[in-house]
């Protein structure tokens, strides 16, 4: 641990050592376009800008960097949509949901989301470009974005609510530049993303008195929703279960059903018998506690020494490096579906994350390629894919809690949550668990939806996950605006 907070620390001086030019902080850069979506000609205009952030006294602290597309030729733009978009991280820029989801624009991989070459950008004939206007925003330290001044207090961006505090003033300031305050407004955030968009929708309501029509969650993080160790260490098993069944590692009966079918038994067993088994310690049975390791080993294909060896608790970075062992492979953390290769076949984590260094191979050019060629915003200043926001204060994150509350006082305000199987860092079985526990009463249930992909956390980057993701978002957008005067009441 000394020696990894070392290196990190040697590496945030280096990169400090390499000053860059700054951007103005507040300007814009307009484009046009033409898209065919979802069947429909859109004619479009980009705005990629700078938009600034005021501190208590007036006095421009940041700027941040934004990308927003706005269909030309609508009568009554109060009726039009407007979707507002985060990636995660934390300390991650947006590009992608920007450019491999929702956007007019599509990097180039293949159809099950690995790179290719050439790099490039193509039109995304799936994009919710025909339903909703959509702003892409970059917090401070990503993408484009900066600080200004070295004596900024950091702690103002850097948090849990810090970051929801001033992203909800930004967005206000946005709304009212754009004339959006009639439009129906969605959040969408992916990962950390759905950390912050869940606490901005009750900030923006509170706050800034903002109320929402939407708000989708894409691969959610726990949301600030408690889970005890044993909690923890049961939910895992679903997702062990979907990622072993990718691999053809299940024994017969399970591999030859359907995996929805399968990962509904496996969701029983976890629910029932794995989480009240581990809850016992060492208090359980020689019995029962041979049956628990038998089936979890017959749900995850792992040994069932290695099962005994850890007392049930069977972390995601062993289950990472074992299941494809004899193989001479380890699995993705956000995306199990992707391989990697490590040095030595021993050990109890993989050397690398296998889908990350896969992604940023094809989404770095792309990005670059894209705001420099297509959107005509050029700048010597660096793109950030993953940018400098540590020390992060991640105390008193009841993000969860507040969406619910939201949702509570706003009965117009509808969830959606989207995940895929094989993500192993944000995995689906705890996604329902955040939907049962953020509203144990289950009264906003009836508003609540969850839509599950064979795919990992990015579930866009396979083009079957790509196209049927993008229609239950543009379905989730129709059925949530409500009627010509319809009133928001109990």
């Amino acid at each position: 641990m000394r020696l990894s907070l070392i290196m990190f620390l040697t590496l945030g001086i280096c990169l400090a050592s390499f000053a860059q030019p700054a951007l103005k902080s507040d300007t814009v850069v307009t484009t046009t376009h033409q898209l065919r979506a979802n069947g429909q000609s859109i004619a479009y205009k980009a705005f990629a800008g700078m938009q600034p952030v005021w501190d208590d006294s007036g006095k421009e602290v940041a700027s941040l960097h934004y990308t927003y597309y706005e269909k030309q030729g609508v009568e009554n733009k109060e009726d039009r949509p407007l979707v507002i978009s985060f990636n995660g991280g934390p300390g991650s820029g947006s590009v992608w949901m920007h450019i491999a989801y929702t956007g007019p624009a599509l990097l180039n991989i293949d159809d099950e989301g690995y790179p290719v070459q050439p790099y490039g950008i193509k039109e995304n004939p799936y994009s919710i470009l025909d339903v909703a206007d959509i702003v892409y925003i970059d917090p401070v330290n990503t993408g484009f974005s900066r600080i200004l001044s070295d004596d900024v207090n950091k702690s103002m961006f850097f948090g849990v609510n810090a970051d929801i505090k001033y992203l909800a003033n930004w967005i206000s300031t946005f709304v009212t530049r754009n004339n959006r305050w009639n439009s129906p407004k969605y959040l969408i955030g992916e990962s950390y993303g759905t950390t912050r968009v869940s606490g901005l929708a009750l900030e923006l309501q509170n706050s800034q008195w903002m109320y929402l029509n939407g708000v989708v969650l894409v691969s959610p993080t726990d949301l600030g929703i408690t889970r005890d160790r044993t909690v923890s260490a049961a939910n895992r098993l679903p997702y062990f279960t979907a990622t072993a069944y990718y691999h053809n590692k299940l024994a017969p009966e399970l591999q030859n059903r359907q995996l929805e079918d399968l990962l509904e038994e496996a969701e029983e067993f976890t629910i029932n018998k794995l989480l009240p088994a581990i809850a016992k310690g060492h208090h359980i049975g020689p019995e029962e506690k041979a049956y628990i390791i038998k089936e979890m080993s017959r749900y995850t294909s792992l040994s069932e020494i290695v099962i005994a060896q850890n007392n049930l608790d069977i972390s995601t970075s062993l289950f990472w490096k074992e299941l494809k062992r004899e193989d001479g492979y380890t699995v993705g953390r956000l995306d199990s579906r992707y391989l990697g290769v490590d040095v030595r076949d021993a050990g109890e984590r993989p050397d690398y994350n296998a889908e990350l260094t896969s992604w940023l191979h094809s989404f770095t050019p792309a990005i670059n390629y894209y705001y420099r060629n297509v959107l005509d915003f050029k700048t010597d200043v660096r793109y950030n894919m993953f940018g400098p926001v540590h020390p992060w204060d991640g105390s008193n994150n009841r993000t969860g809690y507040n969406l619910r509350q939201a949702m509570a006082a706003n009965p117009f305000l509808n969830v959606m949550v989207q995940s895929g199987y094989f993500d192993g860092a944000t995995d689906y079985f705890n996604a329902k668990y955040n939907l049962w526990h953020m509203d144990p009463s289950g009264k906003l249930a009836p508003r609540m939806s969850f839509k599950a992909y064979k795919s990992g956390h990015m579930m866009y980057l396979r083009k079957e996950d790509l196209i049927q993701a993008n229609e239950d978002i543009r379905q989730f957008i129709l059925s949530t605006i409500p009627e010509d005067g319809q009133p928001a009441k109990y």
